[in-house]
């Protein structure tokens, strides 16, 4: 078989990369269960780059590869040799990503309290947030039309800050928790924060007025993956 000549593969497999791969068979349901415990682990958007470097499509990042090796080592140093405990990963896909119920604090912008705080009050489950790490409620008007007081929200956990100019976000930072649109600042490492009500007013200017954030300043990124609006009874 020539290996060359399957599409996709890479021409030079890096030494860290083929470590890498010998250390995943080797702890692959023992320090780990799968590949999308893995990606979140080592900062990845998605699962899918896991599989891209164990079907030898791309190398891997020696920092991740670091990663990688301290998260384990134990593991690695055969310390641990039992099968780990904590299949959360395998339940989040079996019955849901969690829900919690936070609430926005009383103020004039919609901050949203701690979701470290809270405790899930059930789990979302239904084709299309396989990916995606938690759920969140909506609160306010800011973002309406896209997002109604009241609806559910998938997000997904954007580990690298890769921002897409444009789409709506989940944005913690400093003591701020809020949905956002994301867009494209006039310098690279700023976004402006817009709401997309922008008929609600005040006096002659903007209720939900658009505002700069440094990127380097977001704690929490999430993406908004999916929707799901209340039925009214």
């Amino acid at each position: 078989m020539n290996e060359g000549s399957k599409p996709g593969k890479i021409k030079t497999i890096r030494p860290e990369t083929l470590e890498f791969i010998i250390l995943y068979n080797q702890l692959k349901g023992k320090a780990f269960t799968g590949n999308a415990q893995l990606a979140e682990i080592l900062g990845f958007n998605s699962a899918s780059s896991i599989t891209e470097i164990m079907k030898s499509r791309q190398n891997i990042d020696p920092e991740k590869l670091r990663i990688f090796k301290e998260t384990f080592k134990e593991f690695i140093n055969g310390d641990r040799n039992k099968n780990f405990s904590e299949p959360k990963p395998v339940k989040k896909h079996s019955d849901g990503i969690p829900m919690y119920e936070i609430s926005a604090t009383a103020s004039g912008v919609e901050v949203y309290n701690d979701i470290n705080d809270s405790q899930p009050v059930g789990h979302m489950n239904f084709p299309g947030i396989e990916d995606c790490d938690f759920a969140l409620p909506v609160w306010g008007h800011s973002m309406y039309p896209y997002l109604e007081n009241g609806c559910w929200v998938a997000l997904k956990i954007i580990h690298d800050k890769k921002i897409l100019p444009g789409e709506v976000y989940y944005i913690e930072w400093g003591d701020y928790r809020m949905y956002k649109r994301l867009l494209a600042g006039d310098n690279p490492d700023e976004v402006i924060a817009h709401s997309d009500n922008t008929t609600e007013m005040v006096g002659n200017r903007l209720k939900y007025a658009p505002f700069i954030i440094k990127v380097n300043d977001i704690k929490k990124l999430c993406l908004v993956k999916d929707i799901h609006k209340k039925h009214n009874h």
